[in-house]
């Protein structure tokens, strides 16, 4: 499949650095989805995360107003919102109002994840529970968007069209199909396993008014850079503090590559670094254009979410710019330049006008 057919869209976690503030990521967020829309990207989606040190994005609905008043033609979502964390009567207002204020480009993924710890979840006033009833939450979220439910209306949301999205959490890919809505999947479980959700997802898939047909982003880490090693070391600072999160039971901020050493780590700690490391794309442009052809040919995928965080912002704001010229993203701004230029090529010549003025 030609990379060309396929949608390239970014999702920004507001990852902190050491040395930074939440608020100096969540800028940093919001200029990063400038240079998305200028380099070509479809969507800017951010994510939902409580009591992390190392996560800025707490707020995806507040977040993605700022990043939708900051850019113009780029969709903006949420990639996405704990829906057992939140009322989805209060989700489908805040959607309603982000789709009044930018009609045609917001999306609305949801999740099924609740509070990391149990002090979260009890702050969130949730328990682990509070994600068994989510089908009747989802439902009740998407029949706000409609003519209300049992006598209540969402008057921002009531007749607004909004996409929706699930993100794949165990039976997450079932549970899309059975609504009829798109999957985002990532290979949490490898690249197999993903494979196999996909192939349940597109054999159970019932059409819905929102949906007609399957439709699937698939999430991945890429990263490229002059090197494959140096690409190999931009990966660290994330596989880092995720493997120091699955054994200490938080995200920390991201520190430099040359302070991580896997030498150092405990055993359980370095099977988690080296795990993590395995499963992200990187590489030289012409490495990373061959595995994304490879993961597109054997999900199928309709698009590319793209999920990278390390330590050293330029390289992965330059990674993406890559990226898009990998992959055949033409940006908005070039486009516009190149259209005034051809004008002006076009433009009829007129005699020049001597004056003696």
């Amino acid at each position: 499949m030609a990379l060309e057919s396929v949608r390239f869209s970014i999702l920004d976690r507001s990852r902190v650095r050491r040395g930074q503030t939440h608020a100096d990521a969540l800028r940093e967020t919001v200029a990063f989805a400038k240079l998305a829309e200028r380099w070509g990207y479809h969507r800017f989606w951010v994510a939902e995360h409580h009591s992390v040190p190392g996560v800025a994005g707490t707020a995806p609905t507040v977040l993605a107003a700022a990043v939708a008043a900051a850019t113009s033609r780029i969709r903006v979502g949420t990639g996405g919102v704990m829906l057992p964390n939140h009322q989805p009567l209060v989700v489908a207002e805040q959607f309603g109002v982000l789709a009044s204020l930018f009609p045609g480009r917001v999306d609305m993924g949801l999740g099924r994840s609740v509070g990391f710890t149990d002090g979260v979840r009890r702050a969130l006033g949730h328990g682990l529970d509070d994600a068994d009833d989510f089908d009747a939450r989802l439902t009740e979220l998407l029949a706000y968007f409609g003519t209300g439910r049992a006598g209540v209306h969402a008057g921002s949301a009531e007749g607004v069209e909004v996409p929706a999205f699930l993100l794949a959490t165990g039976s997450g890919a079932e549970r899309a199909a059975r609504f009829g809505l798109p999957l985002v999947i990532a290979p949490i479980a490898g690249t197999q396993a993903m494979v196999e959700s996909i192939e349940r997802y597109r054999t159970l898939f019932r059409p819905s008014a929102r949906t007609t047909r399957p439709y699937v982003i698939v999430s991945a880490a890429v990263v490229i850079a002059d090197s494959t090693e140096q690409a190999h070391h931009l990966l660290f600072p994330e596989a880092w503090s995720s493997a120091h999160s699955r054994t200490h039971g938080e995200f920390l901020p991201l520190i430099p590559p040359a302070d991580i050493d896997p030498a150092s780590m405990t055993d359980r700690q370095r099977q988690l670094f080296e795990r993590s490391l395995g499963s992200q794309i990187h590489g030289t442009e012409d490495q990373v254009a061959e595995a994304v052809e490879n993961l597109v040919s054997r999900t199928d995928a309709d698009e590319i979410l793209v999920h990278t965080s390390t330590f050293d912002r330029d390289a992965r704001w330059d990674s993406h710019r890559r990226l898009a010229r990998v992959v055949g993203l033409e940006s908005w701004s070039d486009r516009q330049t190149s259209r005034e230029q051809l004008r002006s090529e076009n433009k009829p010549t007129r005699p020049a006008i001597h004056s003696t003025v």
